[in-house]
């Protein structure tokens, strides 16, 4: 099949001057500062070595101006949200360990101190957090209680004798589990708890809880262990947390959605309980969009090493005798270039994302917001999927070589790992896409169990669902053509996603209807068909992005790759789901062959690019230092 030209050459900078986007300037200055400090392998350190190299590259960081990119000018920072964002993100090119230390303490820890506390907590502690003068925790998830934050069981009694709270862990299921920083450096921890005053439950809010004495020492009542040795992200001290009793005076409330008067009078801005809680983690959403993010730059550092090495590692003689590079086998190219394409897909939609974080006003409305904490959600979900299947192709893709410390894939594939169940377990998390897009969002808010998600999407589901009959026209219409360059049209690809997107949730939407009879036993048995409904509106999500970059780019002939990339993304996609397209006869067997040979054909067309490709992504080259690539 053949497919649009493609240019002879291209300039990789002009891919970087599109990757990089609004943040361009910004982004040259983090890669210069990394190229600056001397790269440290982790490679053969032990635990304890691996956290105090991290601490202390931590210090380093602190010395630059990225830390206060995320915070107020008002206390020192930058007032850069999209900023701050970037240049963490852009540390996962690196020790991944670091990335996570500085986001739990610049971003978790700190931006839990700026977004849900008020100004006197700002003006005691913000600068501090930013010099690294205190070192923090972000204890949310519980021993019992992971995904499903609402019911949290650890408490916070309110003593209007004392004017203090009582932080307590009334059982083994409320220990914080997992908690970075806990470990070995933190001294205070944003602890998420149930708050009680005057006998009742105002829910989860979240209070500043010393650990650490000046000694180091345990506080009192507060007991630390240390989580080990885990399968990745060594240098980052995960701890366990208990406290037996622990008090803090009523100012340890971070108090912008909900107080307590010094008699136990509880006041709150936000009535309603569900709301207010979700109110409070919607201000949180910097750390999933990071984590996204960084997943993002690791699977960009491991597809420039696996494609450098593909097209130079020789295997098997050709017929005139010559041994053939490995990338020049269309199987080594399907291995790499379609993992090569959504990885530029979703690079494109994480770049809005944080554009769309950074432009929300403070007083937007509450469906806006919900909208972005539910591309959040999505995007955080594909991309670190994606970079746990890529890593391993990566890996697989270069052999034994590949699974050597010293070639830096198997530290990435086991630091990238867990990346699937923080900050939001991926399945909870796309539940969380498609609720959102099941139901329009009301004054109230439900908490997210199963059983309180069909009941709010039976009672209130509306129909925004509708087939659009001129897009399914449009994609029947070309489906029956028998011109094979309508694989290339982008509108016929968009139309496609479109149509899929919109009939799997019309679907779901039916099949809830008579969740009122039995809500959780309907929605147990339609949660397969939820998470595709999330996940097919993600994957549309990213294509129209993509799109939308393409057009950005000024240089005619680097347009012109991207749009191949593009076309390979979507047609893969495609091909990755023929099933679903088949069944629902969107394409014909034929158009179904059709969709593997342009994959195909695109791959040997991008082959010649592929190296142009991933040094677009300009990775610092002291992260590529891998013996495997000096031969």
């Amino acid at each position: 099949m053949d497919v649009p030209a493609v240019p002879a050459k291209v300039d990789p900078d002009a891919l970087t001057a599109v990757l990089d986007g609004r943040w361009s300037a910004l982004k040259r200055d983090v890669r210069a500062q990394m190229n600056a400090e001397e790269f440290r392998d982790t490679i053969g350190l032990d635990v304890e070595a691996h956290r105090v190299q991290v601490l202390d590259q931590l210090r380093k960081l602190a010395e630059t101006d990225r830390p206060a990119l995320g915070f107020d000018a008002a206390y020192g920072g930058l007032s850069d949200v999209g900023g701050s964002v970037m240049s963490f993100e852009m540390l996962g090119y690196g020790d991944l360990s670091l990335m996570v230390k500085a986001g739990v303490q610049w971003g978790l820890f700190g931006g839990a101190v700026q977004l849900l506390g008020t100004a006197a907590h700002h003006e005691k502690y913000l600068r501090r957090i930013m010099n690294l003068d205190l070192l923090g925790c972000f204890a949310m998830t519980e021993h019992g209680h992971g995904s499903d934050v609402q019911h949290l069981h650890t408490t916070a009694t309110y003593d209007p004798s004392a004017r203090e709270f009582v932080v307590n862990s009334p059982d083994p299921g409320a220990t914080k589990e997992y908690i970075g920083n806990a470990a070995r450096d933190g001294q205070l921890a944003v602890v998420f708890a149930q708050l009680l005053t005057g006998g009742e439950s105002r829910g989860v809010h979240a209070f500043l809880v010393p650990i650490r004495d000046e000694s180091g020492a345990p506080a009192r009542g507060v007991t630390i262990a240390d989580c080990g040795v885990k399968a990745g992200l060594n240098g980052v001290d995960n701890g366990r947390l208990t406290f037996d009793q622990v008090r803090v005076p009523r100012e340890a409330l971070l108090n912008r959605f909900g107080d307590v008067a010094e008699d136990g009078t509880y006041t709150s801005p936000i009535e309603s309980d569900g709301r207010r809680f979700f109110t409070m983690l919607g201000t949180l959403i910097r750390g999933r969009v990071s984590v996204g993010g960084s997943a993002g730059c690791a699977t960009q550092r491991a597809l420039t090493l696996a494609i450098r090495y593909g097209d130079q590692r020789r295997q098997f003689q050709r017929p005139d005798g010559d041994e053939v590079v490995i990338l020049d086998y269309l199987g080594h190219q399907r291995k790499l270039l379609p993992a090569l394409a959504k990885t530029y897909a979703l690079h494109f939609a994480q770049e809005e994302l944080v554009a769309a974080l950074h432009d929300i006003a403070p007083d937007a409305p509450e469906e806006e917001q919900r909208e972005l904490e539910s591309r959040a959600a999505g995007l955080k979900a594909l991309n670190t999927w994606h970079a746990t299947a890529t890593i391993q192709t990566a890996r697989e893709a270069c052999g034994g070589s590949g699974y050597l410390s010293e070639n830096l894939l198997a530290g990435l594939k086991a630091d990238t790992d867990v990346f699937t169940t923080f900050e939001g377990d991926n399945t909870v998390l796309l539940q969380l896409v498609a609720k959102g897009l099941l139901t329009q969002y009301k004054e109230h808010f439900e908490d997210l169990s199963p059983l309180a998600t069909a009941r709010f999407v039976a009672e209130q589901l509306v129909d925004t669902v509708k087939e659009r009959s001129v897009a399914l026209r449009f994609v029947e219409r070309l489906t029956e053509s028998d011109d094979a360059s309508v694989l290339f049209d982008r509108e016929w690809q968009q139309r496609l996603f479109e149509d899929r997107e919109e009939h799997v949730l019309s679907g779901v939407a039916n099949r809830l209807r008579g969740a009122s009879s039995d809500p959780f036993g309907v929605f147990n048995s339609v949660q397969d068909h939820v998470l595709l409904a999330g996940r097919v509106h993600v994957d549309r999500l990213i294509l129209d992005a993509f799109a939308r970059a393409v057009d950005t780019c000024s240089d005619p002939d680097a347009k012109v790759l991207l749009e191949r990339v593009c076309d390979l993304y979507a047609l893969s996609t495609i091909e990755a789901d023929r099933a679903w397209f088949l069944e629902h006869g969107r394409i014909s067997a034929s158009r179904s062959k059709a969709v593997t040979a342009a994959v195909n054909a695109l791959c040997r067309a991008l082959r010649p690019h592929a190296r142009t490709l991933v040094d677009g992504f300009a990775v610092p080259e002291q992260f590529l230092a891998a013996p495997m690539l000096n031969g």
